[in-house]
């Protein structure tokens, strides 16, 4: 294997390129409390939507078509599995059918791949 070197061009960030080795700032108090905090709404609202997706109150499908921002970095797998009666297995036969990567985001789904998972979904 390979070892990148300090001084290529290709390995190192845009700002050690151009010769500044100053660390990154530090966030102050009240961003890492922003941060946190909508990290938790986050993970509240799609821990609900988990919640609905299971009871049924909430298809999927309709979400892939009209997606809510709290949803764009969730992995398409885990949504997934929250809907009943899909198991990993189930969900990964999904997937390679649709020729989506495990560790996609719903957000990183390309328009063709969002087409096929919802047309999928709406067939069974």
């Amino acid at each position: 294997m390979k070892e990148r070197g300090h001084g290529s061009p290709a390995s190192a960030p845009a700002s050690a390129a151009q010769g500044a080795d100053a660390p990154t700032p530090e966030r102050s108090l009240a961003q890492r409390l922003d941060a946190l905090a909508r990290a938790n709404e986050v993970r509240t609202a799609r821990a609900q939507l988990k919640r609905d997706l299971k009871g049924g109150r909430r298809s999927f499908d309709e979400l892939l078509v009209d997606t809510p921002d709290y949803l764009q970095t969730a992995k398409v797998f885990d949504m997934l599995l929250a809907v009943p009666k899909f198991g990993r297995v189930k969900v990964n036969k999904i997937l390679i059918t649709c020729r989506i990567s495990p560790s996609k985001t719903i957000g990183g789904l390309s328009e063709r791949q969002r087409t096929e998972l919802v047309e999928l979904l709406r067939r069974r």
